[in-house]
């Protein structure tokens, strides 16, 4: 691949600042393989591409406060997409999606790793696209902020691992692709929190429900659940939980 010698376009940009939130900070190089595939689509090298991300680091507040800086150099041109974008996740997942694709000279549909979802015909179309691009995106997100990892277990097997919403999806569709609504968890305390049989608070400590204190005959409950009680998650390095978030699923889902 030919190294381009022009500045970076606003479009080279927005992907790479969809790769950013990608790939897990720590692990990022030019070696890692989704810097090598984005930067092979937007005509970039790996190295490029990778001190590209290291920019979109140093602005980051999050991984700052972590002592986690990026590159200490950067163009005007990241500051603007940072601004436009961060905050913005919605506009981000879709736009940024659209750009891979047609860097690709595709559809964005085309790009949707899902083998057996089929997208129907009509207008509805559209919107089932865009939020299929969102929903994966999200998950992209969620499990590399968590270092592909559940917070509550440390289980890194990626097909156990979902990227769970704190406020349910149909609840707030403000923060549906906000990744400080999001947890990265394995699919039974996945499930377990969805239900209420967990919550996780404020200050990021597991709570288990009394729900189970009928339950605790079933040896599974007590090394599933119940060990778990009071244990602080493993936190993100980027893309902490929202306090607010979690007081919301305390006081609305958790059976206390």
């Amino acid at each position: 691949m030919m190294k381009k010698s022009n500045n970076w376009t606003k479009e080279e940009t927005i992907v790479a600042f969809n790769v950013y939130c990608k790939v897990p900070f720590k692990n990022s190089s030019k070696n890692n393989p989704i810097i090598i595939k984005y930067a092979n689509i937007i005509g970039r090298s790996p190295s490029a591409l990778n001190m590209k991300v290291g920019n979109f680091g140093r602005l980051d507040p999050e991984l700052r406060k972590k002592g986690i800086v990026g590159l200490g150099n950067g163009s005007k041109l990241d500051e603007i997409v940072w601004n436009e974008f961060n905050g913005n996740w919605e506009k981000l997942a879709y736009e940024s999606e659209l750009l891979v694709a047609e860097f690709q000279n595709k559809k964005v549909e085309e790009i949707i790793d899902d083998e057996v979802f089929e997208f129907p015909l009509g207008t509805e179309r559209e919107t089932i696209i865009r939020q299929r691009v969102n929903q994966i995106f999200f998950r992209s997100t969620i499990l590399s902020s968590y270092n592909l990892k559940c917070c509550i277990t440390g289980l890194s097997i990626p097909e156990f691992l979902v990227a769970s919403h704190i406020i349910p999806w149909k609840k707030d569709e403000n923060n549906r692709l906000n990744p400080h609504n999001g947890l990265c968890l394995n699919s039974i305390h996945d499930k377990a929190f969805d239900k209420g049989f967990i919550t996780i608070t404020p200050d990021y400590k597991i709570k288990v429900s009394k729900c189970f204190d009928d339950l605790k005959k079933d040896e599974a409950v007590p090394d599933f659940f119940l060990k778990h009680e009071n244990q602080t998650i493993i936190l993100p390095d980027r893309f902490i939980p929202s306090k607010e978030f979690l007081e919301w699923h305390y006081t609305n889902v958790f059976m206390k």
